[in-house]
């Protein structure tokens, strides 16, 4: 069994597939590419696909690279799937951003869909010190972690212009999403410009009307390009 996420959901850039095999009564999916807008409908799909004698459904996310907000109604269909049917539904192998997403928001990075447990209680009566600590160590993890939510919230807001941009250099050089990918990045690079400014410059100069980029991000872009072969 094999459910695609339709181009149309995803700009064609990276497209979710879930494929897997039903063993009994046990189904293990393999989602791979991203957790974006439109990974709900494929997966709704997908699970409709599996017979009704399966008891079991075990998802393996080693294949997902990328993921936003999506990604936890994602597993809130995984939920209500399993509630609604009376199975066991697993998520195992998470890594990389997704991982990390699944931190932020305080889920079980071994299976987000388990019920986190809860936290050890505090001493009764901590001395001074080690309270002052645990409260300066906390503070810190709060910071860091607020720093890294608002850095995920910039990202989650470029992405669509970042993707509209791998786009046009796709269909202008005949390159792979990923060679795109890397082509913005180095031109990010090689002009000391942020990527989303190089995304949206390479998004206006593309319109018959739009102002064309600078010289020095055209300057930057054309080396990339040649670096990755393109012209």
């Amino acid at each position: 069994m094999t459910s695609a996420a339709s181009p149309q959901r995803t700009g064609g850039l990276n497209t979710l597939v879930i494929s897997g095999r039903v063993d009994a009564e046990q189904a293990e999916l393999t989602p791979c590419g991203e957790l974006v807008h439109g990974c709900t409908d494929t997966l709704a799909r997908a699970l409709a696909e599996l017979p009704p004698t399966i008891t079991r459904v075990e998802l393996d996310m080693a294949g997902v690279h990328f993921m936003d907000t999506a990604g936890l109604q994602f597993l809130d269909v995984l939920a209500d799937f399993a509630r609604q049917r009376f199975m066991t539904v697993t998520t195992t192998n998470w890594n990389g951003q997704p991982r990390r997403i699944l931190e932020l928001a305080g889920l079980d990075t071994t299976d987000p869909l388990r019920p986190a447990p809860d936290p050890d209680p505090e001493p009764a009566q901590p001395s001074a010190p080690a309270s002052s600590a645990v409260a300066l160590e906390r503070s810190e993890r709060l910071h860091v972690l607020q720093e890294e939510v608002e850095q995920l919230r910039q990202a989650i807001a470029s992405r669509p212009v970042i993707d509209q941009a791998r786009g046009i250099l796709m269909a202008t050089h005949g390159c792979t999403s990923d060679e795109a990918w890397h082509i913005l990045r180095e031109t990010s690079q090689l002009s000391n410009t942020k990527l989303r400014d190089v995304a949206a410059a390479v998004t206006a100069g593309a319109k018959p009307d739009g102002p064309r980029p600078s010289p020095e991000l055209r300057e930057a872009l054309q080396r990339a390009l040649t670096r990755r072969g393109r012209t």
